[in-house]
C-alpha cells in the first residue's frame, strides 16, 4: 500500500496557522516546564521553534514545586496576553498532570489536558481535544478514509490519545471499538477493522497478522529502539505491503504539533471575539 506522509499534512496546517497569524494580533503561548528532564527540554524547544515558525509569541514559566506549578498555572489562566497554555511532565512528586491541568482555564487548554476536556469533548460540547488524538481524525481526513459507519478499532485507552480519539471518531458516525492491555485476541478484533489506531507505546505490538488488507493504520506510538532511534507501535516493514500506514517518524508527530499551534490561534481568536 503506502506510507501516509504526517510532514506535509502537518506542513499544509501551519501553513495555514501562519496565515491566520499573519492577519491579527500575535497570540502567545505559554509553556510551564518543572523538570529539568533532557527530553523534555528537547520537546518544550521544538513546540517553541515550531511556535515562532508561524509567528506565535511564545512564554516559557518554570516552577520547582507543586505549589508553584499551581500557582502559575492559575496565574497564566488569568492572564489576558496569554492565549494558551501547555503544562509539560513529568511534574513534582505529588503532583499529578491532570491534578495540574484543572488549573488551567479550559479556553486556554489548548493541549487538551483538562480533565474537564475529555468530559465535554464525550458531551459533544466544544473543548479543544488532546492534539495527538485530533491529529488521528485530521490524517483521516486528509487521506480521504470514509468514517461514516466505518469499523474503527483504537487500540489503547489513555486520556492523552485513546479515550479522546475515540470520542472523536464517534463524533465522525464511526463505528468504535477500544482495546487494552487485558482484551483477549486482539488480531482477531483488529483484523475486522477498517482503521487500526495504535496508541500503546510497545514497540512492533501491530503486525501483519493484526490488519485486513486495505485497511489504514495510524501509528501514534513513540518509543526508543535499543539503537536509540523512535520507532512506532506498528511492525512498519511488515504492515505496509498490505495497508496504509503512518510512519514514526514523520506521521503522527508532525501533525500534533501543528495542531497544537493551530489551537492556539483559535483560542487567541476567540478572545478576540
Amino acid at each position: 500500500m503506502t506510507l501516509i506522509d504526517g510532514r506535509a499534512i502537518g506542513a499544509a496546517i501551519r501553513e495555514a496557522v501562519a496565515a491566520e497569524v499573519a492577519g491579527g494580533a500575535q497570540p502567545t503561548l505559554a509553556l510551564l516546564v518543572a523538570t529539568d528532564d533532557p527530553g523534555t527540554a528537547w520537546y518544550a524547544g521544538s513546540v517553541v521553534k515550531a511556535a515562532e515558525g508561524v509567528g506565535i509569541a511564545t512564554r516559557r514559566v518554570e516552577a520547582t514545586t507543586a505549589a508553584e506549578v499551581v500557582a502559575r498555572l492559575d496565574e497564566l489562566s488569568a492572564d489576558t496576553e496569554v492565549d494558551g497554555i501547555i503544562c509539560f511532565a513529568p511534574l513534582p512528586e505529588g503532583l499529578a498532570l491532570a491534578e495540574a491541568a484543572q488549573h488551567i482555564a479550559p479556553a486556554k487548554d489548548v493541549d487538551g489536558a483538562n480533565p474537564e476536556t475529555l468530559g465535554r469533548l464525550a458531551a459533544g460540547l466544544p473543548a479543544f481535544a488532546p492534539p495527538t488524538a485530533e491529529a488521528v481524525v485530521e490524517i483521516l481526513r486528509h487521506e480521504q478514509v470514509p468514517l461514516v459507519g466505518a469499523d474503527v478499532v483504537v487500540v489503547g485507552r489513555s486520556t492523552v490519545v485513546g479515550k479522546p480519539a475515540a470520542l472523536l471518531l464517534l463524533a465522525e458516525n464511526a463505528t468504535v471499538t477500544v482495546c487494552h492491555s487485558r482484551t483477549r485476541d486482539l488480531a482477531e478484533v483488529t483484523r475486522r477493522a477498517d482503521v487500526v489506531v495504535a496508541a500503546v507505546g510497545q514497540i512492533g505490538l501491530i503486525g501483519a497478522e493484526h490488519v485486513r488488507p486495505g485497511a489504514v493504520v495510524i501509528d501514534v506510538g513513540t518509543n526508543e529502539a535499543e539503537d536509540g532511534s523512535m520507532v512506532g507501535d506498528v511492525d512498519t516493514a511488515a504492515v505496509e505491503p498490505i495497508a496504509s500506514v503512518t510512519p514514526v517518524p514523520g506521521g503522527v508527530g508532525q501533525v500534533t504539533t501543528a495542531i497544537l499551534l493551530r489551537n492556539v490561534a483559535a483560542a487567541a481568536r476567540h478572545a478576540v471575539a
